[in-house]
């Protein structure tokens, strides 16, 4: 017997060997609860081909989705006039991403990549595709039956790869890009008010979407002297920025959990043994303009130190459902492509607006997140992004097992310094957009040899800051991400210090204050969140209820009642005064000389505050806003019973949180339902804790939208109740942990 058992055993060797010869790829899939994939391989290909397959049995339709999307093959398969799920006309968003995503580019990202990196792309491919064909075109979720949906190439992960770098530059400006005409004698500008007016709203959207809040705590303040973590990102809950939760391991190499975006291998936001990390979207600027002077005899050519210069020509052609081909010339200057918004950035016979996005230079940001996943301290993390600076558009703050806690503003930046913004730009522009003087070579991005790429700031230039008590931030400038140390003295285009803290850092700041007295534990974390707290109502509602009390007008009579029986928070059970709350805030920020006491950096973290109800013109806007208001509420039809939970919704599960405009630290977006009720489509998402002790990280989470964007799923949903109901679950991350999960289950998958 035990010379068979010998035989077999040396057959399976043989053939393990042959396997490995022939680049055969394997993994490991095991599920625990709501369906979490923890992946596990010998190797890169092997773990790329689990990541690939798992997401695909989630996100078959919505990876497929986007990859075409970012193909610029929307018009060709769905016609020319119907939009993205982000309202983009699908023309528009095809010249744009075929503009993007040239042949050239993605062979030279593709060409940067590190060979554990390309392997990892070339497993997911094939794990994708193999899902992929095990489905069948007829056994596809209902959403992806189409001819559309077809295997993928490490060319289309590259493309949503560049798709993700742009998102905080130049893809905000698809539409100037994909309309820049030469002005034409006699001719105007064709309207397309409404594609601008989307735009508009999606820029002013950016943050509000993807914005987040984080807490790192260092061992002087948390409750067992290590770190600790909150990651909280405010993310899309549909779509290409859709989070998804998995655990990857390579035994003796790599053992990382948590979130990552689609089509990305890596993990953007989790935690390892001994590090735990998450980003906030930051205030820096990622692209500048240009302001062209153009040669009097031709708008196409521009003045560069006196020298007339030619724009670059590139025609563009997308493919169109029932249509000829559209053809399309795009412009670029030796700054970046010409950019044309009617009203904002007009190109007439004296300027054109040209638009250079430092990211466009950026192929290190997969391998970031690579060296990120593997950081064996915080030192070894932080190590790793100021060697390659490849984070596009966010903040990181993390915190480790021996009781540090970081901030670091290390993003791909512009090297624009504050005397060259001084020199090169117009100061009635403003801070908003940077635009630069691009008639002067003198005016271009500053080339520092220490950067990782030509015209950045180098990493040592930046914001960052190490603590033993806390780091925090919720989408403003670095300047307060600890008070005690402030942050300052940072060209504009870096950070700006000296302006008002948005409302969600006031309360982060307030509530780290009152915690100031006693240790912080995860319970304090989730809390922050959880407990949905509306901080402004703290410094407006004495004004609010005084001016209630002050009124004789019965039609402002239920107004009222609702504010003064309203518990001042965003929970389901939060009556119709958050409702009426939420309409008159949003009308008075736009009041001038709104506050009592106006904002005051030396106060930053309580100022800010009051309205100023004793001023004659505050008192009238306010009256117009609660009139309004009630109108608004009687319209939608809400009773004295009604909760916010009937109000804010996923589908058919109640939502809690709201407006961060309001300071709610769970930050909720929600868009109107024909029902009257209101859709969340972006806000909390992927919500994790992570404390260390003897053995490890100790973390729980939770993601908002769940796992899966297929309806068919058991898991496209379970999360969202979870996160309705509060309930952060265990994170199993030993093989221990993993095994002895109820739910349980695994799945071997071979070549």
């Amino acid at each position: 017997m035990a010379g068979v058992l010998l035989g077999v055993s040396l057959c399976a060797t043989a053939r393990q060997v042959s396997e490995v010869q022939a680049g055969a790829m394997s993994a490991d899939i095991r599920r625990t609860a709501f369906g979490i994939p923890h992946i596990r391989a010998s190797d890169e290909r092997g773990l790329g081909y689990g990541i690939g397959y798992a997401y695909a049995q989630d996100n078959l339709c919505l990876l497929a989705n986007e990859v075409v999307t970012v193909n610029g093959q929307r018009a060709r398969y769905f016609g020319a006039e119907q939009a993205t799920l982000e309202e983009r006309n699908n023309l528009t968003s095809d010249v744009f991403f075929t503009w993007l995503n040239t042949p050239q580019a993605v062979a030279a990202f593709w060409k940067a990549q590190t060979p554990q990196v390309q392997q990892r792309l070339e497993g997911y491919v094939a794990g994708y595709n193999r899902y992929l064909q095990e489905r069948g075109a007829t056994g596809r979720p209902m959403q992806c039956q189409g001819a559309w949906v077809r295997p993928i190439n490490t060319a289309d992960l590259v493309k949503l790869t560049r798709r993700l770098l742009v998102e905080g530059g130049v893809g905000q400006f698809a539409e100037a890009l994909a309309g820049a005409t030469p002005p034409q004698p006699g001719v105007a500008v064709q309207g397309r008010a409404r594609a601008f007016e989307v735009a508009t709203l999606n820029q002013q959207r950016f943050t509000l979407d993807r914005g987040s809040n984080a807490v790192a705590v260092g061992g002087e303040r948390s409750f067992n002297g290590r770190g600790m973590l909150l990651a909280n990102p405010h993310f899309p809950w549909i779509g290409g920025m859709r989070f998804y939760q998995m655990h990857l391991t390579i035994p003796g190499q790599l053992d990382v959990m948590g979130a990552a975006l689609p089509g990305l291998p890596v993990v953007n936001i989790g935690f390892n043994q001994h590090v735990a990390w998450t980003h906030t979207v930051d205030t820096s600027k990622h692209f500048t303009l240009y302001r062209l002077t153009l040669d009097p005899k031709d708008p196409t050519r521009y003045l560069l130190d006196g020298k007339s210069i030619p724009m670059q020509k590139t025609q563009v052609t997308v493919q169109v459902k029932d249509a000829k081909p559209h053809t399309q010339t795009v412009y670029s200057s030796q700054f970046g492509p010409v950019v044309q918004w009617p009203g904002k950035l007009d190109w007439n016979g004296q300027y054109a607006f040209s638009l250079r996005d430092a990211n466009l230079g950026n192929d290190r940001v997969l391998h970031q997140w690579y060296a990120m996943n593997q950081a064996r301290s915080l030192k070894d993390l932080q190590a790793s992004v100021h060697t390659l600076q490849g984070i596009p558009w966010v903040n990181t703050l993390a915190a480790d097992d021996q009781g540090q806690s970081l901030y670091m503003n290390l993003s791909v930046v512009p090297n624009v310094s504050a005397k060259k913004l001084q020199q090169c730009s117009d100061p009635r522009a403003g801070l908003q957009l940077i635009v630069l003087d691009g008639a002067h070579s003198a005016c271009a991005w500053d080339i520092d040899p220490r950067a990782a790429q030509p015209g950045i700031f180098p990493a040592d230039q930046l914001p960052q800051l190490e603590r033993k008590d806390y780091v925090q931030h919720s989408n403003d400038s670095a300047w307060m991400a600890n008070p005690k140390a402030p942050l300052t003295g940072y060209s504009p285009v870096i950070s700006q210090d000296q302006i008002a803290l948005g409302a969600r850092a006031r309360f982060a700041l307030q509530r780290l204050q009152d915690l100031d007295k006693q240790p912080i534990s995860s319970a304090d974390l989730q809390h922050m969140v959880l407990d949905n707290q509306v901080y402004l109502a703290d410094q407006v509602m004495p004004d609010l209820l005084k001016f209630c009390a002050q009124q004789t007008d019965a039609s402002l009579n239920t107004l009222c009642t609702h504010l003064k029986d309203w518990d001042q928070k965003a929970n389901l059970d939060s009556g119709p005064g958050l409702v009426h709350f939420i309409h008159v805030l949003e009308q008075m920020q736009q009041v001038p000389d709104v506050w009592r006491v106006a904002f005051d950096p030396r106060s930053a973290q309580t100022t800010p505050r009051g309205l100023a109800i004793e001023r004659p013109e505050v008192a009238k806007a306010l009256r117009e806003a609660m009139l309004a208001s009630v109108v608004q509420v009687t319209e939608l039809g809400l009773k004295a019973g009604t909760r916010w939970g009937d109000i804010q919704v996923s589908g058919n599960t109640p939502m809690h949180g709201g407006p961060q405009e309001l300071g709610i630290y769970n930050a909720m977006q929600s868009v109107p339902r024909a029902d009257g009720k209101r859709e969340v489509v972006s806000g909390s998402s992927y919500l994790q804790i992570v404390t260390f002790d003897d053995n490890g990280p100790k973390a729980e989470g939770v993601l908002a939208f769940s796992l899966s964007s297929d309806p068919a799923s058991p898991y496209f949903k379970d999360q969202t109740q979870a996160f309705s109901e509060k309930k952060l679950s265990p994170l199993p991350f030993t093989e221990q942990q993993i095994k002895a999960d109820p739910q349980y289950q695994r799945q071997v998958i071979r070549e």
